[in-house]
């Protein structure tokens, strides 16, 4: 079965894509193309799934090279296929032929391209990260490699939306107290429920850092249970797990 994936213009002649379920080999809870080694699937169907997405873009299954994801703001400068990243949550490379890679399933995959200078990045950013500045680390590193600020673009890809994005007021707290003019990004919910807007958070703080051509390709993963996966989604249905989308980019 053809992958379902999703590109954006903003990052140019640049191979890249946000991918969603179709085309995988997994089943259950996991069906489709769930690339995540820390779900519970059979690790043998997840390295299949991997392998049809490097093929998709053109790699080694070696040189899709992913990092173990810990909702910080560390990056990751990847040279060489199949190199050990260890813990971070974002990685950039100016190296031809590798294929940097972010997991998902309701936080925000950024991808990044300055296609003038060749250098590329991935950052995984949920909210933890993104308050974190995992972005601006992410373009940070990308200009330490060659990049510039000026000539960097960034796609958000299918995340989870302000209206599925249910959050407690501790949570709001933890973003006024950081800074009060965050509470645009919450809408009234239910009781002393708000909705977070997740991805315009993201874009602010990437217009924030430099970045002035950025844009959400406007899925969300929680509103589309046949085309992604979502962690929040598979909480309210009470199942054992969830699947995880790939979003990757290469030179």
């Amino acid at each position: 079965m053809t992958l379902d994936i999703i590109t954006s213009d903003l990052l140019g002649p640049v191979q890249h894509g946000f991918f969603a379920r179709r085309g995988g080999a997994s089943s259950g809870i996991f069906q489709g193309l769930n690339c995540g080694f820390g779900s519970s699937d059979q690790h043998e169907i997840v390295s299949i799934n991997r392998a049809r997405v490097a093929e998709a873009l053109d790699v080694d299954h070696a040189a899709l090279v992913g990092v173990h994801q810990t909702h910080s703001a560390d990056v990751v400068h990847v040279t060489q296929a199949g190199q050990d990243t260890g813990k971070a949550d974002a990685l950039v490379t100016a190296t031809q032929g590798i294929a940097i890679s972010v997991l998902t399933a309701d936080c925000q995959p950024v991808l990044f391209a300055d296609t003038k200078n060749g250098v590329i990045g991935a950052a995984h950013a949920g909210w933890k990260g993104a308050i974190s500045g995992i972005l601006e680390a992410t373009v940070d590193a990308m200009i330490e490699i060659g990049a510039e600020r000026s000539e960097i673009t960034a796609a958000i890809g299918p995340t989870i939306s302000q209206r599925a994005y249910e959050v407690g007021p501790e949570f709001v707290e933890q973003f006024l107290d950081e800074d009060h003019g965050y509470a645009r990004f919450f809408a009234n919910g239910n009781a002393d429920r708000s909705l977070f807007d997740l991805p315009a958070f993201g874009l602010y703080r990437l217009r924030e850092a430099g970045i002035k051509d950025a844009e959400w390709t406007r899925h969300c993963t929680y509103g589309d249970a046949e085309r992604f996966f979502s962690f929040r989604r598979s909480v309210h249905k009470q199942e054992a797990d969830y699947g995880r989308l790939i979003a990757a980019i290469r030179l």
